[in-house]
């Protein structure tokens, strides 16, 4: 790899450096024509892995605004070049932290074409040819498979023992540690870790379990992160990810989750981490779910309960009482949250046996096209949303989970930003009580500072307009 520092005065801009880097593994047996595929990729689908890229180099840069790091390397540039000896990658105004002694970080390098393997490899050898069918249920599942199997995520000789932890990227520091227990914990028993690859509590997890694994002289522990374009720069990977996969929008990305999962742990987290509960839930409340294995449970550090108790009462008062037999709820105890997801893991291999179904992905299990289909959280389509009652309680659920996708949008993705600057914050109506459990949810966020932005100069992104003006009139 070459390298040219560029040294700007102090104080005006970061540092940035120019180099050439070649994939360790991924991508690095290519036909000339694959490469060249590559090399020509359309306008939007370059810019949209420049992005990711920059995200990607900016690992453990100090902040996870998109718009402050699309603004301090606006002059960032990536060139994929085909060469006789292989695919080579040439970087411009590149921030300096990916690199130590003129060369980048292994972990950052492996990333980087793990980002041009889903978001421009991917697109042209599949999407391009029409090879998905995203136009039905099992179209997406099928697609959905195959990107996670190109990135070698799938692998059909492991035993169940893949544990997806979310929460929260912007946590205290208690919360932190306490998740850093909890990975400890599942890795002592064996637990990989699956997380939305970023910090806080996508972080946590992983490093608890990564000296877990040290220490049982584990040495091919997973390490899985698991995101999407419109969100990695607010989750930059960490450095313990050792299996990156981008899928194209939230919704794959959250089916990808529960279809290679063996059990789910929730941290505390914002907005993000109520849409992925919701997301979960609506699965597991169809009634085609109805008997599936798939254990979810709720923890935390003890001073944090309230967070859960929160959650609880919203699920509780908007789906009804028995929403609760869906979770376990621990708090305060980390080696009793690994032994229960130990105990829960051991029944998933069991029905997936009597079942004869795949232990790597969980093709059997039944996610309603509501939960599938993309939601594009403009203002017409997040005042369109139908937040009442009057409908099955799977569907309700989706619809609250666009509402917060959408409040993720508005806080987080610079679109969604943009947006909200331009045409001021999001409209919801709904059912009166059904609106209600979600505005004080979300005020409990944002008093808890969970909203990613300090709570004392936070400026909402959404806004609750009651009944429809139509349905008022009526």
């Amino acid at each position: 790899m070459n390298e040219d520092e560029l040294s700007p005065p102090p104080g005006t801009a970061p540092r940035v450096v120019r180099a050439s880097v070649r994939p360790l593994q991924t991508l690095d047996l290519l036909s000339r024509r694959e490469m060249a595929s590559l090399a020509n990729a359309d306008a939007s689908s370059h810019e949209l892995f420049r992005r990711c890229a920059l995200a990607i180099l900016n690992t453990d840069g100090g902040t996870d605004d998109a718009r402050a790091v699309y603004d301090a390397y606006r002059d960032f540039a990536i060139e994929v070049v085909p060469e006789p000896r292989g695919l080579q990658l040439v970087l411009s105004n590149a921030p300096a932290q990916a690199f130590v002694d003129g060369r980048m970080i292994a972990g950052i390098r492996s990333h980087l074409f793990a980002a041009l393997r889903d978001i421009i490899f991917t697109e042209h050898k599949l999407a391009e040819q029409q090879a998905f069918d995203l136009a039905t249920p099992d179209g997406i599942t099928d697609a959905v498979f195959r990107i996670l199997r190109n990135a070698n995520v799938v692998r059909s000789n492991l035993q169940p023992r893949l544990v997806v932890c979310w929460g929260g990227h912007s946590i205290p520091r208690g919360e932190y540690d306490y998740s850093k227990t909890v990975g400890y914990s599942l890795g002592l028993r064996g637990f990989d870790i699956c997380t939305g690859c970023g910090a806080g509590a996508m972080k946590g997890p992983m490093k608890g379990a990564a000296i877990a694994h040290a220490k049982q002289l584990n040495r091919d522990g997973r390490f899985i992160g698991v995101s999407e374009p419109g969100i990695i720069a607010a989750e930059s990977p960490n450095a313990i990810v050792n299996e990156l996969v981008i899928l194209p929008d939230i919704e794959k990305r959250l089916e990808a989750f529960v279809r290679i999962a063996h059990g789910l742990v929730v941290f505390p987290g914002g907005v993000g981490t109520a849409e992925e509960i919701l997301f979960l839930l609506g699965i597991k409340l169809h009634p085609d779910n109805a008997g599936v294995e798939l254990p979810l449970i709720f923890t935390g550090p003890a001073e944090s309960a309230s967070y859960f108790r929160d959650i609880d009462r919203f699920l509780r008062a908007t789906l009804g009482d028995e929403v609760a037999e869906h979770y376990e709820i621990i708090t305060g105890d980390a080696p009793a949250v690994a032994r229960a997801m130990k105990r829960a893991v051991k029944e998933v291999r069991r029905q997936r046996i009597e079942r004869s179904e795949s232990f790597s992905f969980h093709w059997k299990l039944h996610i309603p096209q509501e939960l599938q289909q993309p939601f594009v959280p403009s203002h017409e389509n997040m005042a369109a949303l139908a937040l009442h009652r009057d409908q099955p309680r799977h569907v309700l659920i989706a619809e609250l989970r666009r509402a917060f996708s959408g409040i993720v949008a508005g806080n987080v993705k610079d679109f969604g930003v943009r947006a909200v600057e331009h045409y001021g914050p999001f409209c919801l109506y709904g059912e009166g009580d059904v609106v209600a459990g979600l505005g004080q949810l979300l005020e409990a966020f944002v008093s808890q500072g969970r909203m990613r932005i300090d709570p004392s100069t936070y400026r909402p992104c959404f806004r609750f307009g009651g009944p429809r003006p139509e349905e008022a009139a009526s």
